[in-house]
This record gives structure tokens, C-alpha cells and sequence, in this order.
């Protein structure tokens, strides 16, 4: 594949600019590799009903 050979093209209709920039936008969003969502950090509550958690559920709604 040649620098002057599109990528795509467009074989039937005549997308306007919006309808061709969206396309652009998917193509790209595609054809990158996903990324593992972030977890959020567990809350003191969550924590305190874990297995091993020596504070108990008490101690949850205390401050630090």
C-alpha cells in the first residue's frame, strides 16, 4: 500500500463531512487495543466486610 492509496473508500451514498468524520472516529476507536478499565480504590465500608479484616464493620463509619 502505497502513502497515495486511501485506506477506505466510500462505495455507495455520498456521506457528508459529519457522516465520513464519525466513520474516522469508529475506524480509529476499533482499531485500537482496549485497555483494562481502572478499578476504583475499595471505601473503608467495603473493606470492612473482607474476609481477614481485623477492624471489623464497626470501626468503618470511624475516622481515621
Amino acid at each position: 500500500m502505497s502513502a497515495e492509496e486511501p485506506l477506505f473508500r466510500v462505495v455507495r451514498g455520498v456521506p457528508t463531512a459529519e457522516e465520513l468524520a464519525a466513520l474516522v472516529g469508529a475506524i480509529i476507536i476499533r482499531s485500537r487495543p482496549a485497555a483494562a478499565p481502572a478499578e476504583a480504590p475499595a471505601s473503608a465500608w467495603a473493606r470492612s466486610g473482607r474476609p481477614g479484616n481485623s477492624r471489623g464493620w464497626r470501626a468503618a463509619g470511624l475516622p481515621r
